[in-house]
Formats: structure tokens, C-alpha cells, sequence
């Protein structure tokens, strides 16, 4: 029999989040859902009202903020309850009601932009007169505005947000079918053990020295989601298409557009990203060329990607020595940073394990008013330490933005959320580089440098480039079946590893299982945000307090700045090439320094 996962009552209580900073019990969440309803109802009491006085805007913005601060750890509490355990349907139903009245209420309070987009400037500014307290909107109200050419009449506004529910379903559906309806076949590991291959345990078979073990991981994970290649195709077709019925309804001229628009960002720094990063393909290409050399193959093939190219340096990180060695790492944050780790630490802010249906990969969720949460699927390798340092600089860029910023002005944008967290794991790895002396140990964590970049700025590049031509494709017309996906695929794979690896034909699958895709041109931010840490990683190390000093400035920003200026406070300019050719740069310097030690 194949070892099987824990259920989730069998997971050790200190090893899961704890919950009860949002609510003590679901009745206590479903009073909390209630409040929300009857807040949203008096709220629509104002329609045809929000504008008729400096009063009048103050206390519907007001009653709005108040509204959603209720709703974000509503939300928040029936999401981690899911994501801890996928198959529990009522958990699932919790989501869905949660959904279902948001949306509900999003539709009877779309009134609220158009009325006051419909104020004049200067009626607008005899308003912040009359109305001290309006002067904590003026940002909010400075955003509406800016969105205005894109922004519909109330009954229209009203119309697309009755639709949110449905335009959901392409993500949410893949979500299910990935996390909880997927069952991934049995295999031998290394050891001749009979173990069933999960979402969890699949890169750590990738990095197995036995290439029987790697090999036979790849294969039966894309032929299982090739079974199901068609409707997976059906499922991303269907995301595109309802990304662009929004692009169109709110008058942008692609789905790029509008969701780089959406996060006050140029579509021009997602080109740049792109032709930047292909003007150095050749460094990836140096790349591959050694993995091939060091592996010792006369084919590297792409369950070859993961596997360490310095044999007999790997070790297991246990979960402890994992947090003992981040605090030491990111010592040069300051003393309050390695408090706010410490209390994450010890206080339940992380669901360490896999378990039996939890939800695949890591992330960390900011709570408004509360501390924020992490999953991780920790697995004792030092991938998973590099992890949790990601996930708690993302959970600290929640903290920080929360305790400085108004409820409005707290959450940070996507376009700068893996800064934080990138630059956690810059500092590790510096760290780690500083403390060995042993130069096969030093070459094993280049090696992991290495992989950092290939994984984060031209493996995500890679997923961008995919998204870009993929949208356009299908709003020039063009059907998006899974042979159409698999041929895009498998060109841009070929292009970006270069003639030194084999792109074995399964590969052409990979888009099937990328849950990034259903996030709206999420994942060009985590190459640009790799980049940002390079440069605010190298300047905290060389420079120490007043890099720090800007650094926290950045970090407690929130989203009162467009992202791209908040960038500018920490010394990084993403309009430019730079930061992308910099962080290159330092790719070819890790290169050309594995090359000399192997």
C-alpha cells in the first residue's frame, strides 16, 4: 500500500494556523455575515444620496470602509477553513455563501462610483473644505477618478457586478479539479517504496538523484492531467474569454491592458519585462549547457530541471532549524522585523504540513485588523526554508502596511507583492553563502541561486509570454484548444531552454496544471519583483540602515502610491531596464562562479 497524507483531525494543533484571532466559531463568522448584510443594506439607503453634501460623501465612505473591514476577515475565515482541507463540502459552502452575497451586494452598491463621478472638481474641493474628515478619502476618490474614462453608468456597474460570481467559475472550477478531485497515480521512490504522488511531494521527486525516480514523477504527473487536457483547455478558453468581456465593457483595448491598468501599471513594463529578458536568453542557455555538463547526461531532459548538479551537498532542513536560520538571516532588518518573525513563529500565524486535501503550493493572506496567515506545505528541504522565508515577507509587507495605512490604504498592490518576499529570500541566501567555507556547500547554494532566477525571472517570464500571446490569440479570434495550447507551449519552452535541453513532448502539457494562469496576468510580477529584491536585497547588505530605513518606508506604503513610485521610495526604477539587466547581471556573475568551483 502507498504511504498515504494525514487527514487533517490527525495534524499536531501546533503545526496548523489558529484561526480564532478571526472568529472563535463558525456561528460567531455567521453573526459576522449578518452584520455585513444589514451594513450593506443601510448603505443602499443612500443611493441617488451620496453627493447631495460634504456630509452626506463622508458618511457613505465611511459606512463603505466600515462594510468592507467586516467583510475581509469574513472572507478570510471561510478561505483558510477551505484551503486547509478541499474535500470538506461545507467549508466549500461557506466560500460559495460568502461569494454569492458579496457579489450580491457588490450589484445593489454600484451606484456609489458613478454618483461620484458625477461631481465636478471644484464642488469636489468645497466638499474636503466643509468636510474635514473627507480628506482621508481624497487618495480613494483621487483612484475612482483616475478610472473614470473606464467606468460605466450605475446601472451598467450594477450589471457587471451580478456577473463576478460567474466570471469565477474558470479558476474556482480548476481549483476543485486540482486540489480536490485529482487523484495523482502511485510510484516507487528511491527507496522502493510504494508512494502516491501529490501536488506536495512532486518537485521533491524531481529533485531525486535517482533519475528513474524523476523521470517516472514527470510522466505520470502529465499524463494525468492530459486525461483531462480538453476540458483544462475548455476551463482556460473560458477564463480569457471572460476577461475579455470585461476589457471590453470597460472600454481598454486587450485584457493586458486592463489588468496592468487595474494595478496603476503600464502595460510598457510588461513589454520591457519581456524583451529584456530575451535579449539574455543566452545566459539561460549557459545555464542549461552546465546542468547538462555536471549531470553527466548525453540528453538533459526537462525531469533533469530540478535535481541538484552538485551531487552528495543536499541535506534535510527540518522545520525548526528552518526558523532558527531565517532569523538569523534577515537579523540585518532590524530588531522590530525579527519580533514580528518571532511572534509569527510562535503564535500559530503558519499551517506548516500537507495534509489530506489541503490546498497545493504556499501562500500568505494579510487580515485587515488581525495578523496575517500562511500555508505552506513544508516538506524539510531547503526549498521549503526558502519558501518560508518568501511566505513571511509577504506576511510581513502585510503587517507593516496594515499598522501604517487606513483600511483603504492598506492593501498593497499586486505589481509589488513579491518584493517583500523575494528579498527575504535574497538575504537567506546571502547568508547562507557567507556562513560555509566548504566550497562543494557553496556550489550546491549557488546552484540553488541559480535555479532562483531560472525559476522566478525566466521560467515566469516564460508563463508571461505564454498569457500575452494566449489572450491575443483569442481576442484576434482564434480557438484555444488544448493542441493549440500544447503547440504555444511547447514553442516558448523550446525557445527559453535553448538547443541544449530536450523538450520532451509531455511538457507541452504544463499550462494544464499552472493555477497562476486563472490570477489575470499575475505571475510577469513575480520576475519584476524578483529583480526589485536583487537591488533592495544588495543595498540593505552594503549600505545597512538607511536602505533599511527606505526599505520599511516601502514596505508601510500600502497602496497610498502607485506601486511603481512606492519602488522609486527603495531605489528601484521599473519604468527603465535596469533592475531587469541588473538582476541578469547577477545571474551571469552566480555563472561564472559555479563555473570556476565545478
Amino acid at each position: 500500500m502507498a504511504k498515504e497524507l494525514l487527514k487533517r483531525s490527525e495534524v499536531k494543533e501546533e503545526f496548523t494556523w489558529d484561526l480564532t484571532a478571526l472568529y472563535p466559531d463558525t456561528a460567531a463568522w455567521e453573526h459576522a455575515v449578518a452584520e455585513i448584510q444589514e451594513m450593506a443594506g443601510e448603505l443602499e439607503k443612500m443611493k441617488g444620496k451620496v453627493t447631495e453634501s460634504a456630509g452626506s460623501l463622508f458618511t457613505a465612505l465611511s459606512r463603505l470602509e466600515s462594510m468592507e473591514k467586516k467583510t475581509d476577515p469574513a472572507f478570510s475565515y471561510a478561505h483558510r477553513l477551505c484551503d486547509q482541507d478541499t474535500g470538506n463540502t461545507v467549508h466549500q459552502g461557506m466560500v460559495q455563501k460568502l461569494q454569492s452575497i458579496y457579489t450580491d451586494i457588490s450589484g445593489r452598491l454600484a451606484f456609489m462610483d458613478p454618483e461620484i463621478l458625477e461631481l465636478d472638481e471644484e464642488t469636489l474641493e468645497q466638499y474636503f473644505t466643509q468636510e474635514p474628515g473627507l480628506e482621508q478619502y481624497r487618495k480613494y476618490i483621487s483612484e475612482i477618478q483616475r478610472l473614470k474614462p473606464h467606468r460605466l453608468s450605475a446601472e451598467m456597474e450594477r450589471l457587471l457586478a451580478m456577473s463576478g460570481e460567474i466570471s469565477g467559475v474558470p479558476g474556482h472550477t480548476f481549483s476543485v479539479f486540482n486540489n480536490a478531485d485529482l487523484k495523482l497515480p502511485e510510484m516507487t521512490d528511491e527507496n522502493g517504496e510504494v508512494i502516491r504522488i501529490t501536488h506536495g511531494r512532486y518537485i521533491t521527486l524531481l529533485e531525486s538523484s535517482d533519475r528513474r525516480v524523476r523521470r517516472e514523477a514527470f510522466e505520470k504527473m502529465y499524463q494525468s492531467y492530459k486525461q483531462f487536457e480538453n476540458t483544462l483547455a475548455s476551463l482556460y478558453s473560458g477564463q480569457i474569454k471572460q476577461l475579455m468581456f470585461y476589457a471590453k465593457a470597460r472600454r481598454y483595448n486587450s485584457t493586458l491592458e486592463a489588468a496592468v491598468d487595474h494595478n496603476h501599471v503600464s502595460s510598457g513594463v510588461y513589454d520591457n519585462l519581456l524583451t529584456t529578458v530575451n535579449a539574455n536568453l543566452d545566459k539561460m542557455y549557459r545555464y542549461v549547457a552546465l546542468r547538462k555538463r555536471l549531470l553527466g547526461v548525453e540528453e538533459l531532459h526537462m525531469y533533469d530541471v530540478y535535481t541538484p548538479i552538485i551531487p552528495d551537498a543536499s541535506r534535510k532542513v527540518g522545520y525548526e532549524e528552518a526558523k532558527e536560520t531565517i532569523l538569523k538571516a534577515l537579523a540585518p532588518l532590524g530588531e522590530d522585523y525579527i519580533r514580528l518573525l518571532q511572534e509569527g513563529f510562535n503564535n500559530r500565524w503558519i499551517d506548516v504540513y500537507e495534509n489530506e486535501g489541503k490546498r497545493s503550493g504556499a501562500y500568505s493572506a494579510g487580515v485587515y485588523g488581525t495578523h496575517p496567515y500562511v500555508l505552506m506545505n513544508y516538506n524539510d528541504s531547503l526549498d521549503s526554508m526558502f519558501t518560508l522565508a518568501h511566505e513571511m515577507g509577504h506576511a510581513l509587507h502585510s503587517h507593516y502596511s496594515h499598522t501604517a495605512q487606513s483600511y483603504f490604504y492598506a492593501g498593497y498592490r499586486i505589481f509589488v507583492a513579491e518584493v517583500a518576499s523575494t528579498c527575504n529570500e535574497i538575504l537567506l541566501m546571502e547568508y547562507l553563502l557567507k556562513n560555509t567555507s566548504d566550497t562543494r556547500e557553496r556550489a550546491y547554494l549557488l546552484n540553488h541561486y541559480l535555479d532562483s532566477f531560472k525559476g522566478t525571472v525566466y521560467r515566469q517570464t516564460m508563463f508571461a509570454e505564454f498569457e500575452r500571446k494566449t489572450n491575443a490569440m483569442a481576442e484576434a479570434g482564434e480557438s484555444l484548444t488544448a493542441q493549440v495550447l500544447n503547440e504555444v507551449y511547447l514553442e516558448l519552452n523550446r525557445k527559453y531552454f535553448g538547443p541544449d535541453m530536450v523538450s520532451d513532448p509531455d511538457i507541452a502539457g504544463e499550462w494544464a496544471r499552472i493555477p497562476h494562469f486563472y490570477y489575470n496576468f499575475y505571475v510577469y510580477q513575480y520576475a519584476t519583483g524578483f529583480s526589485a529584491a536583487v537591488a533592495i536585497a544588495r543595498n540593505i547588505l552594503r549600505e545597512g540602515a538607511p536602505a533599511v530605513a527606505r526599505y520599511k518606508e516601502f514596505l508601510s506604503g500600502g497602496c497610498s502610491l502607485p506601486p511603481v513610485e512606492l519602488l522609486k521610495i527603495a531605489g528601484v526604477d521599473l519604468e527603465t531596464p535596469g533592475p531587469i539587466q541588473d538582476a541578469l547581471d547577477v545571474f551571469g556573475e552566480v555563472l561564472d562562479e559555479i563555473e570556476t568551483l565545478v
